[in-house]
């Protein structure tokens, strides 16, 4: 056994705890220090816990001149002068919640103060807008030195009134207020540095800031939040080793299992294979894999959204679509696509340079699991609990054992008993047919076991309604509501939807499935 301390720093996004703890720490600051040299301003949108926090107090550590945080770290043969600048770092994730405009100014003006009492300056009574910019010329002023300004989480007080045009416009006003600065200072600036999880333009948020460099889609910059696979098999090597011991496997059944939970991600078509930081570090620590990036739930503002937006989500596992349509400005949105990609649940999967056609879709399985659970109680009308504590562990100890009949009598008496079919049907009045509505909840029940699940699959003949993978089995699902089970499994086979799947070695179930529009459940089935 592999006597080894490794200590994580979970809940640590201050790069000085976590290199004074002797936590592990990937070593990005070569990229740090590339971005500080490519532009003035720059701007940054990554998921949520995803690094953005730590990237930014490691900026903080370098412009302050702590020169003895780098100590044998790679920015340590790329920079040689060492300044120290005045910092002013604000972390805008403390100015969610805000329910008022002046709420929102309120909490901006707390959040300068203690800068404001650090150099000197009479806050009273003063607008935020007008306090960031006192606090930048007296910060210049007294040192000497420009100014060094890093906002993160810059969308926070933002995400919340996503859905309610006329608080957003408000809440945007004033955001821009306080950003006008930006400009009107940029002679005492040295460098400025912006992170969030969404993209509003620079119209509405940056206003004359017309030389912000937008760093998200750079593919030199993939890689500076996030894990990359060489730095996984390179610096986290002992981790896996260690996780491997305590799960009883190999270290390279284990890195396989983390690829196929937490990899999966790329932020430009030239990205290496990314993992997601927050719940490698968890893994590690628990000694155990889970969906940890799911802690806190699906955010209610993406939720929001998707319902506004009639978000077809059985169409999220392959989105062909150029770049202005997922990577537009926040408020600018004509559907949850740009939202669903900033905010990690979807990612570039593939990129054809020829037509500059991207190829979007879930990134792991993490994501798929996690993002169904948090699906099912606003889609279905259930409690997650009930749902997962019932009908999914039978339904899926039926298809262990292969008895596909029994598995689907548990899914009749499973779908007969949802809440929400009529009043649904009315809000997804644009879906193309009527069993669009089944796939919907085939594709949640089986994408909340974690199995590989697609709806409307191509063929040479046709689309397959519903195509599952299991690990010991292949089903191909064809749906009916005008119709008989036979004559849909007949289709199955007469339009070879299941040829394309013959190579891959697993058995191969056909089932063809009638629904009533009485019942509103499963009628009968065949399987062949």
């Amino acid at each position: 056994m592999t006597q080894q301390v490794r200590r994580y720093p979970v809940g640590i996004q201050t790069f000085s705890e976590v290199i004074n703890r002797g936590c592990v720490y990937v070593d990005k600051t070569d990229l740090m220090w590339r971005v500080q040299d490519a532009a003035k301003y720059i701007f940054l949108n990554r998921p949520r816990r995803f690094g953005k926090s730590l990237l930014t107090t490691t900026f903080k550590s370098f412009f302050e001149g702590r020169r003895e945080l780098f100590e044998g770290l790679k920015v340590m043969g790329l920079e040689t002068e060492w300044v120290e600048y005045p910092v002013i770092h604000l972390d805008l994730s403390t100015a969610k919640g805000m329910e008022t405009a002046d709420e929102l100014r309120d909490r901006l003006s707390f959040i300068l103060r203690p800068y404001m009492e650090q150099y000197g300056i009479d806050e009273s009574q003063r607008h935020p807008g007008a306090m960031f910019t006192s606090l930048i010329r007296c910060a210049y002023q007294q040192t000497g030195k420009q100014v060094v300004l890093l906002i993160d989480e810059y969308d926070a007080p933002l995400l919340d009134v996503l859905h309610t045009d006329e608080q957003l416009a408000a809440f945007r006003r004033v955001m821009q207020e306080f950003f006008q600065t930006l400009k009107a200072s940029e002679a005492m600036i040295r460098f400025c540095f912006i992170t969030g999880i969404t993209k509003f333009s620079q119209l509405s948020i940056f206003s004359t800031l017309n030389n912000l460099m937008n760093i998200s889609m750079l593919p030199q910059f993939s890689a500076i939040c996030g894990i990359t696979e060489t730095e996984l098999s390179t610096t986290l090597a002992p981790d896996i080793v260690l996780l491997a011991e305590a799960n009883a496997v190999t270290p390279e059944e284990m890195h396989g299992l983390l690829k196929k939970r937490y990899d999966g991600y790329h932020f430009s078509e030239q990205s290496e294979d990314i993992y997601n930081p927050y719940s490698l570090v968890k893994a590690f620590l628990s000694k155990e894999l889970a969906n940890y990036w799911f802690d806190s739930g699906t955010p209610s503002y993406l939720i929001r959204q998707m319902q506004h937006f009639r978000t077809d989500i059985t169409a999220m596992d392959n989105i062909e679509c150029g770049v202005s349509d997922f990577d537009r400005p926040t408020e600018a949105m004509t559907d949850a696509l740009p939202l669903l990609y900033q905010s990690g649940y979807l990612t570039i999967k593939g990129y054809d340079k020829v037509v500059e056609s991207y190829t979007l879709s879930i990134p792991n399985q993490e994501v798929r699991v996690g993002f169904t659970e948090g699906l099912i109680p606003t889609y279905l009308g259930l409690e997650l609990r009930d749902v997962r504590q019932g009908f999914a562990i039978r339904f899926y100890k039926a298809l262990r054992s292969d008895d596909l009949d029994l598995a689907l009598r548990e899914m009749q008496a499973y779908i007969a008993g949802l809440p929400y079919i009529e009043g649904f049907k009315k809000k997804l009045d644009d879906v193309a047919k009527a069993e669009g509505f089944y796939e919907w909840t085939f594709y949640l029940i089986f994408s909340m076991l974690n199995a590989y699940v697609r709806t409307q699959v191509k063929t040479i003949r046709g689309r397959a309604d519903v195509v599952v993978r299991m690990p010991d089995a292949t089903y191909v699902f064809e749906l009916k509501i005008n119709g008989t089970a036979h004559e849909a499994l007949e289709q199955i086979s007469s339009q070879g939807y299941a040829i394309p799947f013959q190579t891959d070695g697993l058995p191969i179930h056909k089932v063809g499935i009638r629904f009533s529009t009485e019942t509103l459940s499963i009628e009968e089935w065949e399987i062949a």
